[in-house]
């Protein structure tokens, strides 16, 4: 993976400081939904679009720190995860050029594990705090989408993966907002939760997105302790 702009002077402006100085526990992964990633750069980096990730990795697996991780980037946009509403504040955003729609290729996903391994070792990062834009904003956002590999991230620990001991007749809304998701309806929660561990499935919420959902809400509830802003 090759790094360019890993120390400052950063390229994009489009940052301020982290709210009531809270540090990043959570990371966002994104992809750009831009024809190539020079057009993402620019755009992530225009004071007008208001917009902006810490990192972005090309397909070549090429990176570049746009923010300082110290820093709050602009891209979450609204949303919330578990007690957080202000996730900008909270995380770390990385962006994947990828159109929306293709693969992510192999160099790509190896350069985006190094990263964040790095970055879940700078700031103490758990796996399970690392979600999908999608997750964060159900029904307004779609990324990183159904072609990318969560399952090859919770492998290598640097994410989760649902077991198979969860109850089949839980609750399914109740266990996917411990988990996380935010107080969204329920046709926006199974399709955010469909598009990150079974972006395959189709049709009503049936017994296995109960028993995944349960599984995920026993072993990593999300606010367990004081909320934080």
């Amino acid at each position: 993976m090759a790094v360019k702009g890993a120390h400052p002077p950063f390229a994009s402006a489009n940052c301020g400081p982290r709210r009531d100085g809270v540090r990043p526990d959570m990371i966002v992964l994104h992809y750009t939904a831009m024809p190539t990633c020079a057009e993402a750069r620019a755009r992530l980096c225009d004071p007008a679009a208001k917009v902006s990730a810490h990192w972005l990795i090309g397909e070549d697996g090429d990176a570049e720190q746009l923010v300082d991780e110290a820093l709050r980037a602009w891209h979450a946009g609204a949303g919330a995860w578990g007690a957080v509403t202000d996730v900008n504040s909270r995380s770390i955003g990385i962006e994947l050029a990828n159109v929306g729609d293709a693969p992510f290729p192999e160099p790509q996903m190896a350069a985006l594990e190094r990263m964040l391994a790095g970055i879940m070792d700078r700031w103490r990062i758990a796996p399970h705090r690392v979600i999908a834009h999608s997750d964060m904003a159900p029904g307004r956002k779609r990324d990183p989408g159904p072609r990318f590999d969560w399952h090859r991230l919770a492998r290598a620990g640097l994410s989760v993966w649902p077991g198979q001991g969860g109850d089949a007749k839980a609750d399914f809304c109740a266990a996917a907002r411990t988990f996380g998701y935010p107080d969204v309806p329920a046709d926006p929660l199974l399709t955010a939760f469909r598009l990150r561990f079974r972006p395959w499935a189709d049709g009503p919420e049936d017994a296995i997105d109960r028993a995944l959902a349960d599984d995920l809400s026993r072993r990593f509830p999300v606010d367990v302790g004081p909320a934080r802003p």
